[in-house]
């Protein structure tokens, strides 16, 4: 358990707390790059409990401004995208994608305000699908070079999804390695043939057993978490007989993404990016280290759970998560379908929109989740201090690479090493040449 101060500190995220400021220091995804698409390339953003707009002038480029007009504080999100910039709609003040005020134009002839006048502006980056934004002050930290943002645009999907409650206790699930042999619990194998684009849904590395089944049989995994130059890496050891080991590779790039295999091609670069203190939204790069991704299908699977055009799931507590007690007692652990997503999406939702992290009682299997919170501690101790927090934050980001993952067998007295030997193997086989891995 901890106190109502100290749930307070890790939760919020607005503009001068504890947590907003730590988080300011790295590239937030704020928006797929699908959001622009149309004919009318403007998005209204929350992110960090600030507002923003997100436009693609004429020329192609990319601005993100604070959303409310410097004049007398209109919606630029209703603005006019014409003449290099977005144009407010109330007294036609036009800004560039850098924030620069191009025109007054109910200004008196000869009038200089335009030249004193300055919106906000904030660096925007796309990758992989997603428009990463830097929402902090002074100069952003470089991109590291992970598998997600070095995949070309065949390799790679990105989507997102909002969830209705506190962005940490959305990312903690997702460090909960135990947590998918209960919640994601299939009681019916089903169709390998039918389990692309779907988590434990495929056959393990190595093995024709489906990963349905060894998370259902083998309940009881051994966690290891140790401490890396991104975050944290988590194993979880299923002891299948006395010669095999069942081993899942999963990371914590701090402060807000995991890096978990989907099946023994493909791996999920996941974030959670704040909306404000009570909601957020997932936001995933799915990369394959075989094929191309079959982006029709992944969509398609997709959208058969969340809507557009603001990515909100089909199901949530309006209708009980879609809980069926007949699904529950014969095929799945929930009752609640067959997406994860929606099954993780209840177990975070149904703690609050804020957790009450007073009244919780950690266990042996929550090492990562208690481990990720300390490291969330220090660096906001470190921001207090004037200091920038410890990871991902140097020069020497740019050349961290993977983070590798892997969900397979292993010979027990070995899985150490076949494990580093596996995601070796899967790296060097993709058609797009990931860059070498850092020495584990």
């Amino acid at each position: 358990m901890i106190s109502a101060e100290q749930n307070a500190r890790l939760t919020q995220v607005g503009p001068g707390t504890p947590g907003g400021r730590v988080l300011r220091h790295y590239w937030q995804p704020i928006a797929l790059v699908e959001e622009l698409d149309g004919k009318r390339p403007v998005r209204a953003v929350r992110a960090l409990g600030q507002d923003f707009v997100l436009f693609r002038d004429q020329a192609g480029r990319l601005g993100l401004l604070d959303r409310d007009c410097p004049h007398r504080g209109a919606d630029l999100a209703f603005g006019r995208l014409e003449d290099g910039g977005l144009r407010c709609a109330f007294h036609g003040w036009l800004f560039d994608a850098n924030g620069a005020c191009l025109e007054t134009p109910a200004e008196p002839e000869g009038s200089t305000l335009c030249s004193r006048i300055r919106q906000r502006a904030y660096p925007v980056e796309v990758r992989s699908g997603i428009v990463f934004a830097y929402l902090g002050e002074g100069e952003a930290p470089p991109f590291p070079a992970f598998d997600c943002f070095a995949a070309p645009a065949t390799h790679t999907f990105a989507f997102k999804g909002l969830i209705d409650c506190n962005w940490l206790q959305a990312l903690e699930v997702g460090i909960d390695p135990a947590h998918a042999s209960f919640l994601h619990r299939f009681f019916d194998d089903g169709d390998a043939a039918d389990a692309y684009g779907k988590q434990f849904r495929a056959t393990s590395d190595g093995s024709d057993l489906p990963m349905t089944y060894v998370l259902r049989e083998f309940s009881r995994p051994r966690i290891e978490v140790e401490n890396t130059d991104y975050g944290l890496r988590l194993f979880a050891l299923r002891q299948i007989n006395d010669a095999t080991m069942h081993v899942r590779v999963t990371n914590l790039v701090f402060p807000q993404a995991f890096v978990i295999p989907m099946s023994a091609e493909m791996t999920i670069t996941q974030w959670h990016m704040p909306v404000d203190d009570i909601s957020c939204y997932w936001i995933a790069i799915f990369t394959s280290f075989a094929g191309p991704v079959d982006h029709a299908a992944m969509r398609s699977q997709r959208l058969a759970s969340y809507s557009l055009p603001n990515y909100l799931p089909k199901h949530g507590r309006h209708d009980d998560y879609g809980f069926d007690a007949e699904e529950q007692a014969s095929a799945t652990y929930t009752g609640m379908g067959e997406d994860i997503n929606t099954h993780d999406q209840w177990a975070v939702e149904s703690q609050g929109r804020i957790q009450d992290r007073t009244r919780e009682h950690l266990a042996s299997t929550d090492k990562a989740i208690a481990a990720n919170r300390r490291l969330l501690l220090r660096a906001m101790a470190a921001t207090e201090e004037g200091r920038r927090p410890a990871l991902l934050q140097e020069a020497g980001t740019a050349a961290l690479t993977g983070p590798g993952t892997i969900d397979g067998m292993a010979p027990s007295a070995s899985w150490e090493q076949h494990w580093k030997d596996a995601v070796t193997r899967r790296r060097s086989a993709a058609p797009w040449g990931p860059p070498a891995l850092a020495a584990e």
